[in-house]
């Protein structure tokens, strides 16, 4: 497949969130210019926003946080994954 992983730092994903969380410019224009799909975009937004909303409460650490973010990451990734074996059993195994 021609879908090659991208992994960026966790400062690139601060400051591309923070970015879309500005609101200068659309998401459609961040992902042009970071070169990452606007879903990505969207997905860091909702965690920053989460990890801010959580900074001000004194029930959840900073930690439980980013685990909670990286778990939601892992079962979506799962998801696509899934998704994509499925797609690969009916191409590769017509009678599968």
């Amino acid at each position: 497949m021609g879908n090659q992983r991208q992994y960026h730092t966790a400062e690139f994903k601060a400051r591309v969130a923070l970015a879309a969380l500005k609101g200068d410019k659309t998401v459609q224009e961040l992902a042009g210019h970071y070169e990452v799909h606007p879903n990505q975009i969207s997905e860091w937004k909702k965690q920053a926003l989460a990890i801010l909303a959580n900074g001000f409460s004194r029930r959840k650490h900073h930690a439980d946080v980013v685990a909670e973010a990286h778990e939601k990451d892992l079962y979506a990734e799962i998801g696509r994954l899934k998704i994509e074996v499925d797609w690969l059993k009916k191409k590769l195994l017509p009678g599968a």
